[in-house]
């Protein structure tokens, strides 16, 4: 029953609000408890499974980070770059 709960934890609408940090140190657990324990068939695909939602949401959480790092600007050619973002003044100063 504890296996479907932790299970249920990333599987739950707050599964996606986990900070960043703290996923990718659950992951950093799984593999580790994968590679060194001698576990059973199912105990392994669950954690392979949840292994996997956490990596999906390191990734997405990285490629929010990187959006918010960088800005499309178009420039008097009509040419889009990327380029560094730039905070305005009001978010700067909050």
């Amino acid at each position: 029953m504890a296996k479907a709960q932790k299970n249920a934890a990333t599987d739950s609408p707050e599964g996606g609000n986990l900070p960043f940090e703290e996923a990718l140190q659950k992951l950093e657990s799984i593999v580790e408890s994968m590679e060194s324990d001698d576990l059973p068939l199912e105990t392994l695909m669950a954690r392979a499974e949840e292994g996997h939602r956490l990596a999906q949401l390191c990734q997405t959480k990285l490629n929010a980070a990187e959006l918010k790092l960088l800005q499309l600007e178009k420039s008097s050619s009509g040419q889009l770059t990327l380029n560094p973002f730039k905070p305005s003044e009001e978010t700067a100063e909050s």
